[in-house]
């Protein structure tokens, strides 16, 4: 795993106070830096499940490399 990006959706709780944790943990579990862990924070304008405040999405990319 190079790096990965990831966008969590959701209205409530606000992300920002979590995104330095949530990076070191997903980059414990993967096992690298956590330079290369990106995490954003959006809403959906009251739109769908997570603007009525019914649940959170997360959307996640992530780059690899073969070796070899």
């Amino acid at each position: 795993i190079v790096n990965v990006d990831s966008v969590v959706v959701a209205h409530l709780p606000k992300m920002e106070p979590y995104v330095e944790a949530m990076k070191e943990n997903i980059s414990d579990a993967l096992s690298i830096k956590k330079e290369n862990v990106n995490i954003k924070a959006t809403t959906t304008e009251g739109l769908g499940f997570t603007g009525r405040r019914e649940g959170i999405a997360a959307h996640a990319i992530v780059s690899l490399f073969k070796e070899g």
